[in-house]
């Protein structure tokens, strides 16, 4: 895939989520655009991979490039910038007693500090959000009428 057809393909992306949800996030991107097989996505929340980007279909120019598009796109749309914490899932409490332990996921093989910061942000569409909230108590009014 060329530069031009992966821009376009990152674009489309983007905008299909925040119409659908009203935010758009990176890893959702690179599952769309096939880079990121959704089995390895899922191994990689459950702790069984080391780092996100291990199991990208890409190198590592790619996935650069595809991250700036991500960026411009966002800049583009006025999308706000929203970081998000991501944690290992499915972490049992030892012995049923205290809190559960957070395990910090890792997209990067370096680690540094503003790649991780990169993959772990997501764009939110604050006029799509407002619409799809609206929506949301519209159609919930609607059913506590006819009942």
């Amino acid at each position: 895939m060329t530069d031009a057809e992966l821009t376009g393909t990152v674009h489309s992306s983007m905008y299909h989520q925040c119409k659908k949800r009203g935010y758009a996030t990176p890893v959702d991107v690179l599952m769309d655009i096939g880079v990121l097989p959704k089995k390895q996505y899922e191994a990689w929340r459950n702790g069984k991979i080391g780092y996100l980007e291990s199991v990208c279909t890409v190198n590592l120019r790619k996935l650069s490039f595809i991250m700036r598009q991500i960026r411009l796109y966002a800049q583009k749309q006025h999308l706000k910038p929203s970081f998000c914490y991501y944690k290992q899932w499915g972490v049992q409490k030892k012995n049923g007693q205290g809190h559960k332990p957070v395990i910090q996921l890792r997209f990067s093989k370096s680690g540094k500090p503003e790649i991780e910061r990169e993959y772990a942000t997501h764009y939110v569409d604050t006029e799509r959000t407002a619409q799809l909230k609206a929506e949301k108590q519209n159609i919930n009014a609607t059913e506590e009428q006819s009942q």
